[in-house]
């Protein structure tokens, strides 16, 4: 959290607008764990910067897709979908948080279907908020295990499906993040040359794509 306040209050509010790619918090039980000690300095700070005049932009990753608007607010953030495509200072750019690319995981597939159905999350958010943080550490714990079982291919993005949605979205460049493998792609989608970047995880040290009209660049963050 160290790195990452560091980087909302210093460096941050040079940006004209923050996009957040999901995963923002390690795991999100509901809105009504806002006022979580951690979670309420998080969002102080993004709301902080929200006021400053830097305009924060947040997409739900697998870690935190149950937040809110309630969250939105006390961040000072507006919620996108993914995928979102916008204009980034003259480049249409595609932003998704990933984890939609990642194909080849089938089970993982599966699961994120049912966990984004309106009434799966309306079920589970009906339960109390210690029993949901309860079941969330028993997913998480299955998740682990399992991820060591499956090879570093299957979970990385599938091409046709990386193609696939550049093509849908007219061949715009592309960033997103999930697999945390933090690198520059270059894709040949029907005759059309498609720049993706890929966010990096955030631990002793973070990073950041910052992009303006002379193109993107890749930053890391320390404190």
């Amino acid at each position: 959290m160290r790195v990452f306040l560091h980087f909302i209050q210093q460096i941050a509010p040079d940006a004209d607008v923050l996009y957040i790619l999901g995963d923002l918090f390690e795991y999100w039980a509901g809105d009504d764990d806002i006022d979580d000690p951690f979670n309420r300095q998080i969002s102080d700070a993004l709301h902080a910067l929200s006021v400053s005049g830097t305009v924060v932009n947040i997409i739900h990753g697998n870690r935190d897709l149950l937040m809110g608007q309630k969250l939105a607010h006390a961040c000072g953030a507006t919620l996108l979908t993914d995928p979102t495509l916008l204009d980034l200072y003259g480049t249409p750019t595609l932003l998704t948080h990933g984890d939609l690319l990642c194909t080849d995981d089938i089970d993982y597939q599966n699961f994120r279907k049912q966990v984004h159905e309106p009434i799966w999350q309306q079920n589970f958010l009906a339960q109390p908020l210690a029993q949901r943080k309860a079941i969330i550490a028993q997913l998480r714990a299955r998740s682990e295990n399992e991820k060591k079982l499956k090879s570093i291919d299957i979970m990385d993005v599938n091409l046709d499906a990386v193609a696939s949605m550049l093509r849908s979205h007219h061949y715009p460049r592309m960033i997103h993040g999930h697999t945390h493998r933090l690198k520059r792609h270059q894709h040949m989608v029907d005759g059309h040359s498609c720049e993706r970047w890929v966010l990096g995880d955030w631990h002793d040290t973070g990073n950041a794509l910052r992009c303006d009209a002379d193109g993107c660049s890749m930053e890391t963050i320390t404190s």
